[in-house]
């Protein structure tokens, strides 16, 4: 990857240069929370702090209308109808700027599932197309991170088209894709130079702070082989609130729900999202809920991302260890100890 350097001052306007043309959405303090909002003036970036919200609304806002429809009325026969529809692709140009690798690697699970051989959500890809990712390698780790267990990193550059490093002065940039590399030819960056060694060794230095990294390679068997076990999922959930706060922050996760909204003979179809952990997300139209308790739907969200997952897609965990669920959970259920729980609770019954 071509490495340059950009100093603090030519941030700035280099985002300045990108809005002209583009939605540039940066990390913000909004009301004490960190989120994505777009860049403008007054707009003052936090990049020393990991985003309470993910950058996944770039590509999967959290409402979006999908189509208009307007239903005519036949005038020479009024009980006859016909329905006009417009579909509303996305059309604006997007930059992420200062995602997190852990947050941007999320796109990777919803390439998988909106964009594959079988299934092209237009919504999800037209975005996603037009939206360039701008990450920011971490400098630090808390104890929730661990993107290392679940096949990431700290500096991961997965789904990024440039990844910064923060070195003394400014940024080393590396272009991971071809926009990336076009994107680092604006003339607000300098040649990389012995900014690209010091990079390295922040990068190192941060992976080292992750320590080992847990296997979870044997987890999908393990918790399937658990799936029975209704007092071990009672256990596990017997502190969840069922809020949803874990799924709405979490960057891989997808579950949305689709309603019209009619005004008179016009509406629109809108996707929001939606959480598994509700108990009304599985509520059948008989009244019947496959998903009764929340311990069987804490069992369904840590095996989705476990083990059905992985089994569908090349044994991709869809999981990018960010710890958002864990760390604002209100319980602090931790997902990485229930797996841990379920190995280990393999590995007694094995050695019995």
């Amino acid at each position: 990857m071509a490495c340059k350097f950009i100093s603090n001052e030519n941030t700035n306007q280099w985002l300045e240069a990108l809005a002209k043309d583009h939605v540039v959405f940066v990390p913000v303090d909004d009301g004490g929370t960190v989120t994505f909002r777009p860049f403008g003036e007054g707009r003052k970036l936090v990049l020393d702090r990991m985003p309470v919200r993910s950058a996944k609304e770039a590509v999967f806002p959290q409402s979006e209308t999908l189509l208009t429809y307007k239903y005519d009325k036949d005038p020479e026969n009024p009980e006859r109808t016909s329905v006009r529809i417009r579909e509303t692709l996305p059309k604006e140009r997007a930059v992420v700027f200062g995602a997190r690798p852990c947050g941007t690697r999320g796109m990777a699970v919803f390439d998988k599932v909106f964009d594959n051989d079988r299934i092209r959500d237009p919504y999800y890809a037209t975005r996603r197309e037009h939206t360039m990712f701008v990450t920011l390698a971490c400098t630090k780790v808390e104890s929730t991170c661990f993107c290392h267990e679940v096949g990431s990193g700290p500096a991961d550059t997965s789904c990024s088209d440039v990844l910064l490093t923060p070195v003394q002065g400014g940024y080393a940039a590396e272009a991971v894709t071809e926009c990336g590399e076009k994107m680092l030819e604006a003339s607000f960056f300098a040649d990389g130079g012995d900014k690209c060694a010091e990079a390295e060794a922040v990068k190192k230095a941060t992976r080292e702070m992750l320590g080992e990294a847990h296997d979870f390679s044997d987890a999908p068997e393990k918790l399937l082989a658990a799936f029975d076990d209704d007092e071990f999922w009672e256990e596990q959930a017997a502190g969840c609130l069922s809020c949803g706060a874990c799924t709405y922050l979490c960057p891989t996760c997808y579950c949305f729900n689709i309603t019209d909204e009619a005004t008179g003979t016009t509406g629109k179809r809108v996707r929001s999202w939606d959480t598994c952990m509700s108990f009304q997300y599985t509520l059948e139209g008989s009244g019947h809920n496959p998903r009764s308790t929340k311990a069987k739907r804490l069992k369904n969200r840590v095996n989705h991302k476990f083990s059905y997952f992985p089994e569908s897609y090349e044994k991709y965990i869809a999981c990018c260890g960010c710890g958002r669920c864990i760390k604002s959970c209100p319980a602090s259920v931790d997902i990485r100890a229930i797996v841990k729980a379920a190995q280990a609770r393999g590995a007694e019954k094995e050695s019995k």
